[in-house]
């Protein structure tokens, strides 16, 4: 005990075993702090994909409501049976020519040579995406691609992946997804030139980096939104078991009658296409 006069004793000192812990403690907070704010200082910034329009292209669409007629003859075409289709409207492309030139200089060949003309949207993966562009036989709906169409090495760089199918109304070199069938995949002049276009309302983060994104839907997002919504042929789920079997026992079969899912019970196809000429369209303010 101590009186009211008597100051009172100082508190007692630490241990000195538990000093140099704090000391140390202490040291590696700073030491840490110090070699995290170097290396976030040291670390180069990421390289900004250039996604500058450089180019413009537009494809019409619109559904024939004569083409799977059962009446029709071998020597039907579009031309003939499609002479009363309904126009469902135009989508304007911007092409990120910069980025991936060979893809865009390929695609935008396919429209200026009116080869996607009268081709079909063959699938639509409903809040997903559609397809177009398979090859084949022009009577069929099918593409033929130009003798003249250069190989596309982007297919095999790593660079040319880096963009994302964020949302709807997202341009990309078919890949992962082309449904092109063997013989022609096998043939050594064979290019792809089969896309696909996002349709949302959300992102495809199962297309990421495994196709190329190389454009972006700049104008008619509302009839991407009216192909989308076209009834495809879906499967029961009787039909889906008895597939699945058939593949794990390798019956070839299993993967031909995929071919008819998903596919659209409205022939909806493509009935123009072609380059709008801007006066100088690499000043189009760039897109995510």
């Amino acid at each position: 005990m101590y009186s009211p006069l008597t100051p009172p004793p100082p508190p007692p000192l630490l241990p000195h075993h538990h000093i140099p812990s704090l000391l140390s403690s202490a040291t590696i907070t700073r030491r840490s702090l110090l070699l995290s704010t170097s290396l976030s200082t040291l670390s180069p910034p990421r390289p900004t994909l250039d996604t500058t329009i450089t180019d413009r292209v537009f494809l019409d669409f619109s559904i024939c409501s004569n083409y799977l007629r059962p009446d029709r003859t071998l020597s039907d075409t579009f031309s003939t049976l499609c002479t009363d289709s309904t126009p469902l409207g135009r989508l304007v492309l911007g092409l990120y020519g910069h980025l991936v030139p060979l893809t865009v200089s390929n695609f935008k060949t396919m429209c200026t040579s009116y080869s996607y003309k009268n081709t079909l949207v063959h699938k639509i993966f409903p809040g997903q995406f559609f397809l177009a562009g398979r090859q084949g036989r022009r009577e069929k709906g099918e593409v033929n691609v130009p003798q003249d169409l250069a190989r596309n090495i982007e297919s095999v760089d790593s660079k040319a992946f880096k963009l994302t199918h964020s949302g709807p109304g997202i341009l990309s070199l078919c890949l992962s997804e082309n449904d092109d069938e063997d013989n022609i995949k096998l043939n050594p002049e064979y290019r792809n030139v089969e896309f696909l276009i996002t349709t949302g309302p959300g992102p495809c983060p199962q297309l990421d980096y495994k196709n190329i994104v190389f454009g972006v839907v700049l104008e008619g997002l509302d009839v991407v939104t009216s192909i989308a919504s076209i009834p495809t042929y879906k499967p029961s789920d009787r039909i889906r078991q008895f597939n699945d079997l058939a593949e794990f026992l390798g019956d070839e079969r299993a993967q031909n009658a995929r071919t008819i899912w998903n596919k659209p019970l409205k022939t909806v196809y493509i009935s123009d296409c072609g380059e709008l000429k801007v006066a100088k369209p690499s000043l189009t303010p760039s897109l995510p």
